[in-house]
């Protein structure tokens, strides 16, 4: 029975990737000939000084800090103007369900945000004050989900977001909103 072609370029590229893939493994590695043990030099990565951490630990702050303002502005604050939560409206539930995801990220960036700012003295002292709004958090996506209260909920996030964004504009790390994606929402 013959072999298509197809099969026989498939297998013939498939051999030469491993076979390149194999040869590249041994790259930066340095062993010794003979029958005695193998001794390997591995690349050490050097450490970061504490001015790039401190840089970083800003950036990954403004990324974390504008993820929750985000979520909280597009799926909690903005519905909840156009009167989405109230009982009656059209497609209420859905959005009570998207307001509790919301809700849940923007608790899980705002913690992030937190540790982050810890890398970072003059952002650890801003957010010192707010830990306890950050916490407050916790239930309430619950409530949301539920449909309880929802004008207060949805100001609690609004005075805690307002705070964090004040705290790191005072710190030099302006944080501005960045609307995540929904399987970044669900994730």
């Amino acid at each position: 029975m013959p072999v298509p072609i197809r099969r026989l370029f498939v297998a013939l590229t498939l051999s030469c990737a491993l076979l390149a893939g194999s040869t590249a493994c041994g790259k930066g590695e340095a062993t010794t000939q003979g029958t005695g043990p193998v001794v390997v030099a591995a690349d050490t990565p050097s450490p970061t000084t504490s001015a790039e951490r401190q840089k970083f630990a800003k950036a990954r702050f403004v990324a974390n800090a504008g993820l929750a303002a985000g979520a909280t502005y597009q799926w909690i604050v903005k519905p909840w103007k156009e009167g989405k939560f109230k009982k009656g409206a059209k497609g209420r539930k859905l959005s009570l369900i998207k307001a509790g995801l919301a809700g849940t990220f923007a608790y899980n960036r705002l913690k992030a945000a937190k540790k982050n700012a810890e890398g970072d003295p003059l952002l650890s002292k801003a957010l010192a004050p707010i830990g306890a709004g950050i916490d407050s958090l916790k239930g309430l996506p619950d409530k949301l989900r539920s449909g309880d209260s929802t004008d207060a909920v949805v100001g609690t996030y609004g005075d805690v977001i307002n705070e964090v964004k004040d705290a790191g504009k005072s710190a030099g790390a302006e944080v501005k909103d960045q609307v995540p994606s929904a399987s970044q929402l669900g994730g």
